[in-house]
């Protein structure tokens, strides 16, 4: 149970630091668009994000995908860049479109998962039995999860709602915003690519 508490809380800080702040921006991005009574909307994309990461998370940590973790590191802001530009092209919202978002989600989870299984793997070592700590830090990671994701909608709720800005212009502005960061993200891994 010591073990479980440790991987759950390795987990969620994890996801919530501010030096790994491209997970930050793609929970930021996928969900910040949305309102607080858009909830239902919200949980199935970051439920459709979690299904994806974890599986890819297991497979990973398990040894049975192994993957470049350089070129992972380089797509992890291109999902960013590709769900701000969406945000940024998409002016109204249809059932199409989500369903179009949640299969992203799940697709971009995928590629994040990768991104964990790196940590997660140096945590681990050698260990060969891993399957609470692999629960544990997934429950972490979501539970970080949910966090910044309250804190989102918390901040649209306030600027639309009582600050009354327009929805429209917070989309403009955020998807933006996070759109320039993880473009130079882009540019700066696509350096460090080596292929083996």
């Amino acid at each position: 149970m010591q073990d479980f508490a440790m991987y759950f809380e390795l987990g969620w800080q994890h996801i919530c630091d501010w030096q790994g702040y491209d997970h930050i921006l793609f929970v930021t991005v996928l969900c910040g668009t949305y309102l607080l009574a858009d909830w239902r909307k919200v949980l199935i994309l970051v439920t459709a994000f979690t299904l994806g990461h974890s599986i890819t998370l297991a497979l990973s940590a398990l040894d049975i995908v192994k993957v470049n973790s350089s070129l992972i590191e380089f797509l992890i802001p291109v999902t960013i860049v590709t769900t701000a530009v969406i945000n940024i092209v998409k002016k109204k919202r249809s059932p199409a479109t989500l369903r179009i978002s949640y299969i992203l989600a799940l697709f971009f989870g995928l590629i994040h998962g990768l991104g964990f299984s790196n940590y997660l793997k140096s945590l681990l070592g050698k260990s060969t039995n891993i399957t609470s700590q692999l629960l544990a830090f997934n429950l972490g990671l979501e539970f970080g999860q949910v966090l910044i994701v309250l804190c989102i909608l918390t901040i649209s709720f306030i600027l639309l709602n009582i600050l009354k800005i327009q929805r429209r212009e917070w989309t403009l502005f955020l998807s933006s915003a996070i759109f320039g960061i993880a473009f130079i993200m882009c540019i700066e891994r696509l350096a460090l690519i080596h292929f083996k």
